[in-house]
């Protein structure tokens, strides 16, 4: 698209002080889902909206909310303070980052909108004193905005005026439809919806029936990943499983991916044992684990990175197992590379799973563009002194091990459940049972394995990679009986008194 055909801000009839919050933001000219979003919004038109992760969607539906909020607090009858926007998405973090970028385009008429994040970590009832003042916008995930319809300490069915469903197509997929078909019952029967969506699957087409009312379709014809720039895509070809896990050893333990680094698993069973398996090198990882029911956490606890998390400055995304579907590839390649940083994708692939990469880069090529997963110039024969560590780690890992780890997690998300301290409170022996239990022990760490001997690291990479070596801090006793030690001539067998000289012969 020519610069000339673009449509800035300034052209869009905002409110000056919006378009003062867009300069200071530093945006010259609005993304593509930006110019061609806002004005239909502008227009009262629903939206089904498909853009790429990073793309701006946010803005995209967060600028109008906001101009059509002050309109008519400008020019319209003077009515009651109430809730006439809500944003849901699927987590937490997402939650706060809408809530950020609300705020930003707001900074001028903050005193005319009032946005709330009602899916932070505070209990529902220090949320109540929130939503008593009754804000302009709400942002939440769906469980925890219907907790408050159900408790009466939300009232959206006589005031919302408009209803933004962000990653739509990650709501259904994890586990919120119950909660998105129910809190629809509480919302009025006329009102304008925005559905955003980085892809456009059965889920996302169930919401647009459900939620939407004859809909303008917004599908950009863009790449749904940042350009090679800013994002490169890599994929290494590993002969075995243990290849897989050998190489994933050396790319972290070696530091040659260096940065925060998300790695993916298509089961529960294989993110535990990945994380077993890096602790016998005492490379610290955590697990995401989606699987633990959610209504025996709190909404806040709703955490994975398959829902959206936008974890901040993300280096690289490591798929360990090779996303099922073409779709699962891009939500997993957006965690990283987000807004302008740049990001590194490494895709692991057996050579039975190559057919199945094939299709994954025919989507994200589109049309007259050249291989977008680039091969990862990698030589394993220089890595295979390091093989029989990884053997070692791997029996360590045992379905013993995996299964007690899952365990010691699911203890630990009871003892701190907000939704079960009242059941405890009525059952303190249940309580003292459970902290009491037999301690688990998920796997057998081998210290040794933590350090890596300087000639086990290939020799190409010698000068230019610094494994990691933990040294202990002697104390003052400790250094003092060193120096002690080094200065007694019978441990140093050095003797610095007068030289001996024997005795001169009588004539």
């Amino acid at each position: 698209m020519a610069d000339s055909e673009a449509l800035g801000f300034e052209h869009m009839g905002l409110d000056p002080r919006l378009l003062q919050a867009v300069t200071d933001l530093g945006w010259s000219r609005p993304t593509l889902i930006q110019e061609k979003a806002i004005p239909l919004a502008l227009e009262g038109k629903d939206l089904l909206a498909r853009a790429r992760t990073g793309s701006g969607k946010t803005a995209a539906y967060a600028i109008p909310m906001l101009q059509l909020l002050l309109h008519r607090k400008a020019t319209g009858p003077v009515v009651e303070q109430a809730v006439r926007g809500l944003v849901l998405v699927p987590t937490k973090e997402l939650a706060r980052q809408a809530q950020c970028m609300i705020q930003q385009l707001a900074t001028y008429c903050a005193r005319d909108v009032r946005v709330a994040n009602v899916s932070a970590a505070e209990d529902l009832a220090s949320q109540r004193a929130v939503l008593m003042e009754k804000p302009d916008v709400i942002v939440g995930t769906p469980s925890r905005i219907l907790s408050h319809l159900q408790q009466d300490s939300l009232k959206l069915r006589d005031s919302l005026e408009l209803l933004v469903v962000d990653e739509a197509d990650l709501l259904f997929s994890f586990g919120f439809e119950e909660e998105l078909k129910s809190l629809l019952c509480h919302l009025p029967r006329i009102y304008q919806a925005f559905l955003m969506s980085a892809t456009f699957n059965e889920d996302v087409q169930a919401l647009k029936e459900l939620v939407l009312h004859n809909p303008v379709t917004l599908k950009l014809q863009e790449s749904q990943l940042p350009g090679p720039d800013q994002l490169q895509q890599f994929q290494v070809v590993c002969e075995t499983e243990e290849d897989k896990f050998l190489l994933l050893y050396t790319l972290l333990k070696l530091s040659l991916i260096r940065g925060k680094s998300l790695l993916f698993v298509n089961t529960l069973e294989r993110s535990y044992r990945l994380r077993l398996f890096l602790e016998q090198f005492s490379i610290p990882t955590c697990v995401l684990n989606g699987e633990l029911p959610l209504r025996s956490r709190a909404s806040d606890l709703e955490a994975g990175v398959a829902r959206g998390i936008d974890f901040h400055h993300v280096s690289a995304v490591l798929n360990f197992d090779l996303p099922p579907t073409p779709e699962a590839y891009i939500h997993r390649a957006g965690r990283t590379a987000r807004a302008n940083n740049p990001g590194i994708v490494l895709t692991f692939v057996l050579p039975t799973e190559q057919s199945h990469l094939g299709k994954i880069e025919e989507l994200l090529s589109g049309e007259n563009r050249g291989p977008i997963l680039l091969p990862y110039q990698f030589r394993m024969e220089e890595i295979e002194g390091f093989r029989y560590r990884c053997r070692d780690a791997m029996r360590s890992v045992t379905k013993q091990a995996i299964r007690e780890a899952r365990l010691k997690e699911i203890k630990e998300e009871l003892l701190h459940s907000e939704k079960l301290k009242t059941y405890f409170e009525d059952n303190p022996r249940d309580l003292q049972l459970l902290r009491h239990d037999l301690p688990l022990h998920p796997a057998v760490v081998k210290p040794h394995l933590g350090h890596v001997p300087d000639y086990l690291v290939p020799p190409a990479l010698r000068g230019l990679v610094r494994p990691h070596k933990k040294r202990k801090k002697l104390s003052s006793s400790c250094r003092k009986a060193k120096r002690v030690k080094s200065q007694n001539p019978l441990h140093s067998f050095k003797h610095k008194g007068k030289k001996f000289r024997p005795a001169a012969k009588s004539s």
